[in-house]
């Protein structure tokens, strides 16, 4: 096992620690929860992987994203929309000026089952969906019309080979 290496997470529904574990098994480090982790044991690592879901343009556990006080950290996230075609920049750019988080962003796109939302995120979903559909067709995104169609199905985008990047990344800086 790579000691230098840890993959630390925060996952709510399931998608950020599946990813969490084939990054790990990628790079042969030791990965751990968030709820594991105290922030100043990251230090004793050469390379921290972290990954959190977003909700809201927010990451899941952000905050513990910005205690990291290694040099390398690579910061993942995992969304229901395509991030080929989704601008992430606003979270990026926010999470660099208000947190002071220096690293190395990577997009991945997760799932949901809106049977198994909590409460609070049923009711963010429902708010978006009334959102975009007060919205002239004529403005509709690529995003809003894909939110529109899967809206309360099961869905899951988790794609193995798109860890890639990251993985290789990692691999980069040892």
């Amino acid at each position: 096992m790579n000691e230098r290496i840890i993959v630390v997470y925060q996952s709510i529904y399931g998608s950020t620690k599946t990813y969490a574990e084939w990054i790990a098994q990628a790079l042969d480090a030791r990965m751990a929860p968030a709820n594991k982790i105290k922030p100043g044991e990251l230090g004793n690592y050469d390379v921290v992987v972290y990954g959190g879901g977003l909700y809201a343009g927010t990451i899941v556990g952000e905050k513990l994203a910005a205690q990291v006080t290694c040099k390398n950290l690579a910061l993942f996230t995992v969304g229901l929309y395509d991030p080929a075609i989704t601008d992430y920049s606003p979270i990026t750019d926010r999470l660099s000026a208000e947190l002071g988080i220096k690293a190395r962003f990577f997009h991945l796109r997760g799932g949901v089952d809106y049977k198994r939302l909590g409460l609070l995120h049923k009711a963010m979903m429902s708010i978006n969906k009334r959102v975009i559909l007060k919205k002239p067709a004529s403005e509709l995104t690529g995003e809003d019309k894909f939110f529109l169609e899967t809206y309360d199905r099961q869905i899951d985008f988790c794609d193995k080979d798109s860890i890639k990047p990251l993985v290789d990344y990692v691999q980069s800086i040892l």
